[in-house]
């Protein structure tokens, strides 16, 4: 039985570790029959060296999605690879450290501003620097942490997650004509390198000990991983606009 990505050609963005939700996407993807490539920044060999645990070989190109010329060349490259896209996952976000952790009243614009860029906007110009590849349509999958709360610690990127998710429906307007589906991923806590980043994250985290209804294992990137495959694949032909929750059932609950 063949895979539900058989023959798909997929570019995902974000593999920095082995517990990342972005190497078991790729990792799923390629056992689910998929090609894939990997972008990085700001350090490709270390993605190379992650990638060689994939089940299969994966090319690596550098991107820094605010770079105007990174994105200008990406289709070419990508093209050279695979000769086209049928789907894309968006796994960046970044913000300075003195936009997290407890400094919300305190953060200056500029942090502010760079975390919007590389956390949502991003996500806008991505999609566009791959859509001369998507000529027969696809899906464009991100990642997001559930921006209608006001987590503890998370501060700013709880905005900038929210503009992702704002950016995603438009993107899911847009495109649609051109048969393209854009939905989010979005996950629980997990253990992972952009944790790590975050002041006070065992706070945060700990809230999915008490409220989540399913058991959620910090980590366990896999099931969000899944979610990601599902969504690329034609299992969803007629979903866009959407944010598929995988994170224990906790945003069902309010107390």
């Amino acid at each position: 039985m063949s895979g539900i990505l058989e023959g798909k050609r997929v570019l995902i963005t974000g593999v920095l570790m082995e517990s990342s939700i972005a190497f078991h996407a790729a990792k799923l993807a390629q056992e689910q029959g998929a090609e894939i490539i990997l972008t990085a920044f700001p350090r490709p060999t270390l993605t190379e060296r992650i990638a060689r645990k994939l089940p299969k070989p994966a090319k690596v190109i550098e991107l820094d999605v605010t770079n105007d010329e990174h994105l200008g060349r990406l289709a070419d490259l990508v093209g050279e690879e695979l000769g086209g896209l049928d789907g894309v996952v968006h796994s960046i976000g970044f913000a300075p450290q003195d936009a997290l952790g407890g400094n919300f009243l305190n953060t200056p614009f500029e942090s502010v501003a760079t975390a919007m860029h590389v956390s949502a906007f991003s996500l806008k110009s991505l999609t566009t620097a791959c859509l001369p590849l998507m000529q027969n349509g696809g899906a464009v999958v991100g990642l997001t942490f559930d921006a209608q709360y006001a987590w503890p610690q998370y501060d700013w990127m709880g905005p900038a997650k929210a503009a992702l998710e704002a950016t995603s429906r438009y993107l899911a307007r847009d495109l649609g004509k051109q048969n393209i589906r854009c939905n989010l991923v979005s996950a629980g806590p997990l253990a992972s390198m952009a944790a790590k980043s975050i002041p006070g994250f065992s706070d945060l985290a700990a809230v999915w000990d008490t409220r989540s209804p399913l058991e959620w294992d910090l980590k366990d990137p896999e099931p969000a991983g899944k979610g990601i495959v599902a969504l690329l694949s034609d299992w969803f032909p007629k979903t866009t606009g959407e944010i598929v929750h995988v994170d224990g059932g906790l945003h069902a609950i309010g107390a």
